[in-house]
């Protein structure tokens, strides 16, 4: 599995190209679509996925959705796993930020697609309209059972892992 990361839009969000041979999947397109296009190349997109529907995170669905004729995956869809085509993830509920969240994880790659719900040092705001503390403290602690040598990829600033953020994200730390 590759993963690409485009910075897009002006709060510079991670929009990721993961790819299996020459298949990929499009996560959080927030804006940029002629810079997304770029980087997906020759490969041919088999799905979106939508980490939550914050306008940074979407701005350029609708377009990629008509460009490719793809499916949206998102929180309308059960939790549980899934296969399209060689890839396979799990889609987890972890609302707080927004109650639209979910974070993608790939088990056998060790890899989970957070978007805003954990970032490195920090959790996705908890003040914003359709935000909920205590969702927040459950999907914090849903989480926290996954195994430490999983890679985090936020929807923006750097990558970090599950260990590092248990030891050392006050957010993590302090959740009960």
């Amino acid at each position: 599995m590759k993963i690409k990361t485009v910075k897009v839009g002006y709060l510079e969000t991670n929009c990721y190209i993961v790819s299996i041979n020459d298949e990929c999947l499009i996560i959080d397109p927030g804006d940029e679509i002629d810079k997304i296009i770029k980087e997906i190349g020759n490969l041919k997109p088999v799905g979106i996925i939508i980490t939550h529907y914050h306008f940074d995170h979407i701005g350029a669905l609708n377009q990629l959705v008509n460009k490719y004729n793809v499916k949206v995956i998102d929180y309308k869809l059960e939790e549980k796993e899934y296969i399209i085509n060689s890839f396979k993830f799990k889609l987890i509920y972890t609302k707080g930020h927004d109650n639209t969240c979910i974070t993608i994880y790939f088990e056998q790659e060790k890899i989970m697609f957070v978007g805003d719900f954990i970032f490195k040092d920090s959790i996705g705001r908890i003040d914003l309209e359709n935000s909920n503390e205590l969702d927040m403290i459950n999907s914090i602690n849903k989480i926290k059972k996954y195994p430490n040598d999983i890679t985090l990829y936020p929807g923006h600033g750097e990558i970090t892992n599950l260990e590092y953020e248990k030891e050392n994200n006050i957010y993590l730390k302090n959740a009960q």
